[in-house]
């Protein structure tokens, strides 16, 4: 590289010209700031990522609509293919913790184009829920203030701009303000449950519970209880949403300490005490409400679009305000985190040609994708602002469709783990459940679970919408998929990814371009002397 070529290329960009894998460009990385999470940090922003509050709120109606009394089974089943991918997830990261996990992983087992489309069904997941979070957030904060203009969708959609717009500027601003912001909203979300628990155990116990009130009982455990099959992968795909946002934590490993390790570890306790959250607000919900279809029963299909809005009253009574806040922080909190792992996804993609090197610039000061994540607010607003003026109808429609993004790229990531360590599977027994049969069980039930859904969401009755005939998730969900394969065919003809789509720039045998551990161990003293 000449003199003047390197003075204009940006200092916090990778150079294009030195190829993943050679010294230099493994220990510079690709401009992230290393060593900035510990355990804490990621495991907090994994579980923040899932919204656990809101999640609540807006899948556990629906679950239990579907499948009755059989939701905490349905909740439990969900968490198995989660448990089994995020083993997946911890094995991949040890071997390569890069940041485009899902991209990059599948490209080295099956080749760019999977690995192109494992990136884009990150990607596309998480501009459906920003907008879905934005609105949520938007109804929440007037409902604090002035429940007439909750209903306004102007209002409504214009706050929810200012939400994603706010937590846009905070993901660029840095990792650092992003952790500490994420530590205080977590905690209220978990204190709000943790007081609707306890306060249904203490009516229970004090006898002042309502009429509608009933004790758990084993049936609601029953795997076999379930007497539709259609209704049994509905609530597993539903449950799905509310388990997705864990695998955050291993998109920053880049920037964690320990990244082989502290990601994976993060993603497992993140996914075990997202089952016995769920399980536990749920049991306590539905004996709480009961089963009813009217009053606040969890039967009731006016109650099904957020249960602790039906129960407030009831359980809290004047300090029924608390979950609110909790359901509008955690439709906030979400926002933020949601941001972090599709930026660094196009960080890695553009990094490997897979998309413009646009994509691939780092802010100088604040280590942070500067491009992807403005370009990632940005387009979260477009959308937004878009599905807000066609119909709210095609807004929830999109949300429904959400599950099949996410089985998608997980599936692509379990299936990934199997064959990238195919070679290793027979050198021990952990080899070969944690790097083969686990995470191909678990693909295989995610497999499964979107084939079902898809067959399911033909049907014109499925979700809000009919678009062409069928139903309105099912285009928007498959559509979304096949304009990602689209966009991936019409980049492949420009000559920048040439050395991606010919497996020049990621393949299965090239190093990733990740910081060497004496950078992480350098950064971290760095980080310790100025602290002090």
């Amino acid at each position: 590289m000449t003199e003047t070529a390197a003075r204009t290329r940006p200092a916090s960009a990778p150079d294009p010209a030195s190829a993943p894998g050679t010294a230099s460009a493994r220990h510079d990385g690709k401009g992230l700031a290393t060593g900035t999470l510990g355990l804490w940090g990621s495991t907090v922003i994994g579980l923040a990522s899932t919204a656990p509050v809101y999640s609540l709120a807006a899948t556990l109606g629906w679950v239990v609509l579907a499948v009755g009394a059989q939701a905490p089974i349905a909740f439990i089943l969900a968490f198995a293919p989660m448990l089994l991918i995020a083993f997946a997830y911890r094995e991949l990261n040890r071997e390569i913790p890069d940041c485009g996990t899902t991209f990059t992983w599948g490209t080295k087992a099956f080749g760019p184009w999977v690995g192109w489309m494992g990136g884009w069904g990150v990607a596309v997941a998480g501009v459906v829920v920003l907008a879905n979070l934005a609105q949520i957030g938007g109804i929440y904060f007037w409902l604090l203030i002035d429940e007439s203009l909750a209903e306004d969708p102007v209002v409504v959609t214009a706050t929810g701009v200012v939400f994603i717009a706010a937590m846009t500027w905070i993901s660029w601003r840095g990792l650092e303000i992003g952790e500490r912001l994420q530590n205080v909203l977590l905690a209220i979300q978990y204190v709000a449950l943790a007081a609707f628990v306890v306060i249904v155990v203490v009516q229970f116990a004090t006898g002042t519970a309502p009429a509608t009130a009933t004790l758990p009982t084993l049936e609601w455990f029953n795997p076999f209880g379930f007497t539709d099959f259609s209704a049994f992968v509905e609530s597993i795909l539903l449950a799905l949403f509310i388990y997705w946002g864990w695998d955050t934590c291993l998109a920053l490993n880049e920037e964690t300490k320990d990244p082989k390790r502290t990601p994976g570890r993060a993603a497992v306790l993140t996914t075990v005490i997202l089952l016995v959250t769920y399980v536990g607000v749920t049991v306590a919900a539905m004996a709480y409400a009961g089963l009813g279809s009217e009053g606040f029963g969890l039967g009731n299909e006016a109650n099904a679009d957020d249960v602790f809005f039906a129960l407030k009253d009831a359980v809290f009574g004047p300090w029924s305000w608390l979950l609110v806040v909790a359901v509008m922080i955690s439709a906030v909190s979400s926002t933020q985190t949601t941001i972090l792992p599709t930026a660094r996804g196009t960080l890695a993609m553009a990094v490997y040609r897979a998309l413009p090197a646009r994509f691939a610039s780092v802010h100088p000061r604040f280590k942070t994708p500067s491009f992807s994540t403005l370009l990632m607010g940005a387009v979260a607003i477009l959308f937004f602002v878009g599905m807000s003026l066609i119909s709210d109808n095609l807004m929830q429609d999109t949300i429904l469709s959400l599950g099949l993004a996410i089985a998608f790229y997980y599936a692509i990531t379990g299936f990934a783990c199997v064959w990238y360590f195919r070679r290793t599977l027979r050198d021990s027994a952990r080899n070969l459940w944690f790097r083969g049969i686990l995470p191909f069980i678990g693909a295989l039930l995610l497999s499964a679970a979107f084939v079902f859904s898809v067959v399911d969401m033909l049907d014109p009755d499925y979700g809000y919408t009919v678009l062409f005939g069928v139903g309105g998730v099912f285009v928007v969900g498959v559509g979304s998929l096949a304009l990602g394969a689209v966009l991936m065919v019409v980049w492949a003809l420009f000559p920048a990814s040439k050395p991606f789509f010919r497996g020049e720039a990621l393949n299965e045998e090239t190093e990733v371009l990740v910081p060497d551990d004496d950078e992480l161990v350098i950064a971290d003293a760095e980080r310790q002397v100025a602290g002090r």
